[in-house]
């Protein structure tokens, strides 16, 4: 079809000999075909890319989270080696263990930089790296709380002696006296030794032994009574663990005294400010405690076995708080358990 406007021999002597014949809006229609197809390539591209992108950048976050994980664990077991060194070289000294000796001071939270070197061109090159960290610790005494495991004796029965101080720990904390007699329930039936059910009888219920304090919760122990009880009791792994009146509460001294008011038990706390008790000879002569046999004394001491060792590391913006459970056999210092509290990132 010729344009409008001229002749058909000007026409064909313009067009060249053999070319098809194409409307003006055939050619717009496939400029605009070309146009998307265009768009649509680039729109392409630009996902792949930032695809590829995206992922590099998450390799990147994961291996540097991997690290910054791995750096923490490496420094929080280098702290525990050192409280471990600590509480080694306090056995050699021997005695009583209280709260004046150099295991009991908490380490404030300090540049590890300083720990790292001494000299000012070390520390300046480790902040240069853009990344702070600082460290924090501290000892805690596990015998200046009350031992949950001296409730079941060796035959798997309740102790009677035990549960009177577990009753009076429920009442110094403002919880009933039937608390003491069901946690004493469930631990006897997580601990008593395994009987094989007669026939016909039905297989007795099996509970999983607890081995920290917040696990009672499985034994259907209410989690509020836990929490008020934490303070002072726990869960060792041996029963023959004593109280230490050198760094236990007065609430736990008085419940593990039988006798003993909470105002003598105060007392003893403020003498032992000036005076840590040194043998439990010399604590039986003293006033505070009840007039009577030696075998009152019977479950507390004036030295420690357990202890936990937490250590906080602070490592730019994440936070990385481990707790560990150690036992001092003369100068073997054995980690029994390790317990990651938190790991959190901070604002």
């Amino acid at each position: 079809m010729r344009p409008p406007g001229r002749s058909q021999g000007e026409y064909r002597r313009a067009k060249p000999e053999g070319s098809p014949v194409t409307h003006p809006t055939c050619v717009q229609r496939q400029r605009g075909a070309a146009l998307l197809l265009a768009m649509l390539i680039l729109t392409l591209v630009a996902t792949m890319a930032s695809g590829m992108v995206w992922q590099q950048w998450r390799a990147i976050q994961v291996e540097s989270a991997e690290r910054a994980r791995t750096q923490s664990a490496w420094i929080l077991l280098g702290a525990l080696d050192w409280a471990r060194l600590i509480l080694r070289e306090d056995a050699r000294t021997g005695g009583a263990d209280h709260l004046g000796e150099p295991w009991a001071v908490p380490l404030a939270e300090a540049r590890l930089s300083s720990f790292l070197a001494a000299d000012r061109d070390n520390n300046s090159a480790a902040e240069s790296d853009g990344i702070e960290a600082f460290l924090s610790g501290s000892i805690t005494d596990a015998q200046s709380r009350w031992n949950l495991r001296k409730l079941i004796d060796a035959d798997g029965k309740v102790a009677p002696a035990q549960l009177r101080v577990l009753v009076r720990l429920c009442e110094q904390a403002g919880l009933p006296g039937a608390s003491a007699e069901r946690i004493a329930l469930a631990l006897r039936k997580a601990w008593a030794p395994k009987v094989a059910a007669a026939p016909g009888t039905a297989p007795e219920e099996a509970f999983i032994a607890p081995q920290r304090l917040a696990e009672l919760s499985w034994l259907g122990i209410d989690p509020d009574t836990l929490r008020r009880l934490e303070p002072w009791v726990t869960l060792l792994p041996s029963a023959d663990t004593r109280v230490n009146v050198n760094t236990a509460a007065a609430e736990v001294i008085a419940a593990a005294v039988d006798g003993m008011s909470l105002g003598s038990a105060q007392r003893l706390l403020q003498e032992r400010q000036r005076t840590p008790l040194r043998d439990l000879g010399a604590a039986a002569t003293r006033a505070y405690f009840p007039a009577g046999p030696q075998t009152q004394l019977d479950g507390v001491g004036v030295a420690s076995r357990f202890f936990w060792v937490q250590g906080r590391l602070r490592l730019g913006q994440r936070v990385l708080e481990e707790r560990s459970l150690i036992e001092r056999r003369q100068f073997d210092i054995v980690v029994l358990a390790r317990e990651r509290i938190n790991l959190r990132e901070t604002n």
